[in-house]
């Protein structure tokens, strides 16, 4: 609203429409089902417009120019409104959840608007359940010291992980990937190692601040990230990376296109499906959709080598250096801006023709990213296992509290990046 005003109409339209037809289909009655598909298509064709209008209207152009017409429909300079995608598919999960009996109508329409419009995740998730969120509104809340501390010292950690680990990689990333047609194999794949670190701490680090600012409140999100980066195979990342996103495929997409209840090529087919949507979701571009599509093939081939008896590698560390690298191949589709782009740094990966011509400051930049990387994957490993930054279990707990917290805020203020990027997800 502070940058287009008249978008404020845009997420009230949903939440009004929603809120009603939530009330609507838990009445029941025979036109039960035609509610849900009001509450379906009134979300998905605001979603459609501003995401996806110029994208489907470019590539009907292409189609109608390929048999002699002229495409007529105009291109809208239209911006996409902060957090659609999040909200959308938030929305669309409690008229869904009621139709399905898992949940009850929100009668107080204040409350249900807070559920859509709750600031902390509201622009970039977790995709909240009404089921965890809507009795936490109810709840009085106090202030709580031990609370507020732990939430300080997550939105500290993701502070951290923006500012001095993505921001800084993405001065790199961003010089590489700009001129894939200036950089040679070697180069572009420590660029693509490193953009996979910087998406992971852009994204993980705003889901942190984002539970954080939540908990200080006295409220609990989903844990939306699970070193997600150790996965032995790509199911297994795909369970552990931007979970609301990919349990919300899961249970409102995949399930009810027959999931794996119809037979192995009725599932592969569901399988490539969901990722193919999911790939559209994140931008109207080919490059997500290829994003998607690759991923879902990676996982129908783990499902087809499963079906055949073929045996999963013995050694945990080979099936984690197996899975990043396919992760990070997939990368190179979500980070280069065009698909043409795309295809040249696949092709300079592969040449063998000067791959090892690295630059001095490339190696220099590389050594000081790892040195970060390294960093941020001990932390996250040996004190996020158990999802939290509790020291409470340690002898002196508040002593470890606050050196922790000062190491932060010392590295925060001397490495961190000033005028950084906005963060990556915010465009989705």
């Amino acid at each position: 609203m502070f940058l287009i005003p008249v978008y404020i109409f845009i997420i009230w339209a949903t939440i009004i429409i929603d809120y009603f037809m939530g009330i609507c289909i838990e009445k029941g009655g025979s036109k039960k089902k035609l509610y849900l598909l009001l509450s379906i298509v009134a979300n998905l064709s605001i979603l459609a417009f501003f995401k996806y209008y110029n994208f489907l209207n470019e590539n009907l152009g292409v189609i109608l120019h390929g048999v002699g017409y002229r495409n007529l429909l105009p291109y809208l300079n239209i911006a996409l409104p902060i957090g659609l995608s999040f909200h959308t598919f938030q929305a669309m999960s409690y008229t869904i959840d009621i139709y399905r009996g898992q949940q009850k109508a929100e009668r107080h329409f204040g409350i249900y608007a807070l559920y859509i419009m709750f600031f902390p995740q509201l622009v970039a998730g977790p995709i909240e359940r009404a089921h965890n969120m809507l009795h936490q509104f109810y709840e009085k809340h106090y202030f709580n010291a031990e609370r507020t501390i732990s939430g300080l010292q997550l939105i500290l950690w993701g502070l951290y992980k923006k500012v001095v680990v993505a921001d800084t990689i993405a001065i790199y990333v961003n010089s590489i990937y700009d001129n894939p047609s200036s950089n040679n194999g070697l180069t572009l794949v420590i660029a693509t190692y490193a953009f996979a670190f910087q998406i992971y701490c852009d994204f993980s680090g705003y889901s942190d601040i984002a539970v954080g600012s939540a908990r200080i409140l006295g409220f609990e999100l989903t844990q939306n990230f699970r070193l997600p980066y150790f996965s032995k195979s790509v199911s297994e990342f795909w369970r552990r990376w931007h979970i609301s996103f990919s349990t919300w495929l899961r249970d409102y997409l995949y399930i009810p296109l027959g999931g794996n209840r119809s037979g192995k090529i009725k599932m592969l087919r569901n399988i490539l499906i969901t990722m193919l949507l999911g790939g559209l979701w994140h931008g109207a571009s080919w490059n997500f959709i290829l994003w998607g599509a690759l991923n879902g093939a990676y996982l129908c081939i783990e499902k087809m080598l499963s079906y055949f008896g073929v045996k999963a590698l013995p050694w945990k560390l080979l099936k984690v250096f197996i899975t990043f690298n396919l992760i990070c191949f997939s990368w190179i589709f979500f980070r280069a801006d065009t698909f043409h782009n795309a295809s040249l740094i696949v092709r300079n990966i592969f040449s063998v023709h000067e791959f090892f011509n690295v630059r001095i400051q490339d190696v220099e930049i590389f050594v000081s990213m790892l040195v970060k990387i390294i960093l941020l994957l001990a932390i996250e490993f040996f004190l996020l296992r158990k999802h939290s930054l509790d020291f409470s279990e340690k002898k002196h707990p508040w002593i470890w509290s606050l050196s922790f917290n000062t190491f932060l805020i010392i590295l925060i203020v001397v490495f961190g990046v000033k005028e950084g990027t906005q963060f990556i997800y915010f465009q989705f």
